[in-house]
């Protein structure tokens, strides 16, 4: 029996607005470590986007080794094996691994080839059981860049990047077979799969072309478990054994309902068994109101119903998405709500205007005219009421007038 804890998309060194997110990744992965230690995982997989940037900073570089660090304490035997993902610099994934080799880490970065060849010493990387034995192998595959890619030959429907993500896979599943046989295979990837839920604004689409996600069909029905990442929500895709674990709490406001948490993989023989474990929020995440917009001379009575302690450190100060609804100009808004969010222990991490539908039964828009035949104050005036649901008062038309004049 083997037992493995799948994890994804930690994008340490994120920030939301401006504010940074350390102390939450610091409290999530302990919570990730003591599942792990609980569970006594005999391996963790980190399917990818562990930074947020390709230049990630040096507390995030740090971050990471200090989880490893606990991992390894917790779970001296156990397998840890880190793959890039699109945010990831893959250099640095794969720069420490004669240290990683020393703790039975492995760090893939590339799709790595000898002579032409998939280097199967790279990807394939043995899990062993409690017991010692080795009871599967993972198939380590990073990101999928351009130069990873096979160039193929001949012209076919569909996109050709997608099926060159395909071919590729089909080359390192080939591979690794060709190695260990019919033994249980559990393979990584970091990509879109078909059928996959995306988070609104929170993800790219990371395969170019008119196509940018991959059938799950790629991954064979032999393939005991496939590890995904880059999609923030858990879920499975096409069979239970395909996976996303999702990202470790909410990284914007679109993924505030989202179940964090990991998975926990359990393979026996030619049985694979998925449960997923949520994991505690570090900072609560707010959207106010819950549903729609509100109005604005509201909020501060909103905020305060909130019954937060003044006292709240800085870094336990819950996140808070308000929407508000507005039909006339919003001028001066942003500043508005900012001089009263500073009055309670939040942090505002969104302002969205929520403006009514057009009602169907309204005129369509003129058509449009050459830019030489229109007047800057009809510009001027048709902007305004696009952007605010209302005319421009006097005021409005006298600050426009004497502005143009200073041009």
């Amino acid at each position: 029996m083997l037992t493995l804890l799948h994890t994804a998309d930690w994008h340490l060194g994120a920030q939301l607005q401006g504010w940074p997110r350390e102390a939450e990744h610091r409290k999530v992965l302990r919570a990730l470590v003591a599942i792990a230690a609980e569970r006594r995982v005999d391996a963790v997989i980190v399917a990818g986007d562990i930074f947020d940037s390709l230049n990630p900073s040096a507390e995030a570089q740090k971050l990471l080794y200090d989880t490893l660090k606990e991992l390894r304490a917790a779970l001296p035997a156990a397998t840890i094996v880190l793959l890039a993902g699109n945010h990831d610099p893959a250099g640095r994934i794969e720069a420490p691994r004669a240290l990683f080799d020393l703790v039975n880490v492995a760090g893939v970065g590339a799709i790595a080839r000898k002579d032409g060849e998939i280097d199967a010493d790279v990807h394939l990387v043995p899990l062993r059981g409690a017991g010692g034995a080795i009871e599967a192998h993972l198939l380590a595959v990073p990101y999928p860049r351009a130069a990873d890619l096979p160039v193929l030959e001949g012209e076919s429907e569909g996109s050709p990047v997608v099926r060159s993500v395909c071919a590729l896979y089909g080359e390192l599943i080939a591979a690794a077979r060709a190695r260990i046989g019919a033994s249980p295979l559990v393979v990584t990837g970091h990509l879109h799969v078909a059928g996959g839920l995306e988070s609104e604004g929170a993800e790219r689409r990371i395969l170019v072309g008119g196509e940018h996600a991959v059938p799950p069909d790629v991954f064979p029905p032999d393939v005991a478990y496939v590890a995904l990442g880059h999609l923030h929500r858990p879920q499975a895709i096409g069979r239970e054994s395909i996976r996303y674990s999702g990202s470790l709490f909410p990284l914007s406001k679109t993924e505030i309902d989202y179940r964090h948490g990991v998975s926990i993989v359990t393979i026996r023989e030619a049985a694979t068994m998925v449960e997923h474990v949520p994991l505690p929020r570090p900072t609560a995440c707010l959207r106010i109101p819950p549903r729609g917009g509100m109005r604005r001379q509201d909020v501060e009575s909103a905020f305060a119903a909130l019954a937060l302690d003044p006292a709240t450190p800085a870094d336990e100060k819950p996140f808070v998405h308000l929407t508000i609804a507005a039909e006339g100009p919003i001028v001066g808004l942003d500043a508005e709500i900012d001089a009263i969010a500073e009055k309670f222990p939040i942090r505002l991490a969104s302002l969205t205007v929520e403006r009514p539908q057009r009602a169907e039964t309204e005129a369509p828009a003129p058509a449009a005219l050459r830019l030489s035949e229109r007047q800057p104050v009809e510009l001027f005036c048709e902007a305004f009421a696009l952007t605010h649901r209302a005319e421009p008062t006097a005021e409005h038309l006298t600050l426009f007038h004497s502005a143009a004049m200073e041009e």
